[in-house]
């Protein structure tokens, strides 16, 4: 063995050495991992072997290791569904509806707050749009109900004040998807700029500081400064939403339907909830939950790939 070996050997091994010492020292910080690691393999690693009853008759008196194997008959039934195409439209377009409006508010209001310079002001607008997320949706549906409804609701009560006519905005299908998405701007945008907030903190100011000499107007140095240095984050935010374009958030929806706008407005969740919770049909909803994970994975993948091909940083 020559002396070049000997030497890679050794410090090999000092490397090691240090890297037990130095958990040996730090336990304190690898126990404080444990509660981390034990909810996500109880709460999520062993609960995935639940899926396999998407290929089973399922039976609660039987068992998963009981119960009978069909195969992917579950999935037939599903896609043979007579309402299965009316259920992915509907899913569909409230998704894209909050993609295109939704998405892009918390980037603007962050784009917003970053100029504000006044700090005690700017804390203020920013607690004031952070507390609808601390709000249930039953909460956020109650105030839709007492402002929007036909009997005794705010809005149609100024327009009768006015001479209009009250508008039927909880029983029109063209109002049902755009409400869905509005309440979802007014619950949850303030809180989705504090992941861009956190971005544009990292900006260094130095850059601004130049711009400003070169003559760089405000729009200028939003352009090329600012918009840069949350493009990455942008860009993973929209590709992990991609994961759940099929996942609309079965209370919100739940609590908006009713008989008038059920054909515009009843989703996957809505169905599963009948199908599964009131109908007993553990197995075919469990397959449907499983068809809307994998699309959400095809998603994810076609939409990282293409975020590489541009030459941008992906999730992975």
């Amino acid at each position: 063995m020559d002396s070049t070996t000997e030497q890679h050997i050794k410090l090999s091994n000092a490397i090691s050495k240090k890297k037990r010492f130095h958990m040996i020292n730090d336990w304190e910080l690898y126990v404080m991992l444990v509660p981390g690691i034990l909810f996500f393999i109880i709460f999520k690693y062993i609960p995935m072997w639940g899926i396999v009853i998407a290929f089973q008759n399922y039976s609660p008196y039987k068992g998963i290791t009981g119960s009978e194997w069909v195969g992917f008959q579950h999935f037939v039934t599903l896609f043979h569904y007579n309402g299965f195409w009316l259920l992915l439209r509907n899913t569909m377009l409230i998704s894209f509806y909050n993609l295109i409006f939704f998405f892009p508010v918390p980037i603007v209001l962050s784009l917003l707050l970053n100029e504000i310079r006044a700090t005690a002001f700017k804390k203020f607008i920013q607690t004031v749009i952070y507390l609808p997320h601390f709000l249930s949706w039953v909460v956020v549906v109650g105030i839709t109900y007492m402002l929007l409804g036909t009997q005794g609701g705010l809005i149609n009560e100024l327009i009768k004040a006015g001479g209009g006519t009250e508008i039927a905005f909880l029983t029109t299908q063209e109002w049902f998807r755009g409400l869905i998405v509005s309440q979802s701007i007014w619950k949850e945008a303030g809180w989705g700029t504090i992941i861009f907030l956190a971005a544009l903190a990292g900006v260094d100011p130095q850059l601004y500081e130049a711009a400003i000499v070169d003559g760089a107007g405000r729009w200028r140095q939003l352009w090329h400064i600012t918009l840069p240095a949350i493009r990455s984050t942008i860009l993973i935010l929209l590709i992990l939403r991609m994961g759940s374009v099929l996942d609309t958030g079965f209370e919100h929806i739940y609590l908006m339907l009713n008989s008038t706008v059920n054909d515009v407005g009843d989703v996957f969740e809505t169905y599963v909830y009948r199908e599964g919770l009131i109908g007993g049909k553990f197995s075919y909803t469990t397959a449907i939950g499983l068809f809307k994970s994998f699309v959400g994975l095809i998603l994810i993948m076609g939409a990282n790939w293409l975020t590489k091909k541009f030459g941008e940083e992906g999730v992975y």
